[in-house]
């Protein structure tokens, strides 16, 4: 028997949409970021993607997807999505814009629509494993969702962490 997990805003756009997920509950620790998530669901971190809160010179909020092995070449990012510059956003303007605490961030269903961005390698991938919008709580889904239903553009910005 599967424990229940309760809905949230990022399972309901999915159910909504008829996407195919699965759910993937993981005892959450503070900062410990992708490398817990993907050492307790037994995944490899290059499979697990980091939904990052950023924004442009102008302060206009955007998403980026990354692995979760990665970091973001924000000077890349910049200039591929037209910015003069990308910054992260401090975790409560992050949290403004997504609706999501920090640790939790799903890039569906955010508060306000936000640009979404995807390194293209995430796209060879078979399975992502993503937020699902609490922490401690990822769901596995084809990429190619995420581009279908936030309309996500490619970038190529990764750096080796």
């Amino acid at each position: 028997m599967t424990k229940h997990i309760s809905e949230t805003p990022a399972t309901q756009f999915l159910r909504k949409h008829g996407a195919l997920f699965s759910e993937h509950p993981y005892a959450y620790e503070e900062h410990g970021g992708t490398t817990v998530s993907a050492r307790a669901l037994g995944v490899d971190e290059h499979h697990v993607v980091k939904t990052l809160v950023m924004q442009d010179e102008a302060a206009r909020p955007l998403i980026i997807l990354m692995h979760g092995d990665r970091k973001v070449s924000t000077k890349n990012l910049a200039r591929q999505t037209g910015h003069k510059s990308v910054e992260p956003c401090k975790p409560e303007v992050a949290n403004r814009h997504s609706g999501y605490l920090i640790g939790g961030t799903s890039p569906f269903a955010t508060r306000k629509p936000l640009p979404v961005y995807i390194e293209e390698s995430i796209l060879s991938l078979q399975k992502i494993y993503i937020n699902g919008g609490r922490r401690g709580y990822l769901i596995g889904v084809a990429p190619q969702v995420v581009v279908d239903l936030l309309q996500a553009k490619t970038v190529q910005c990764a750096l080796e962490e």
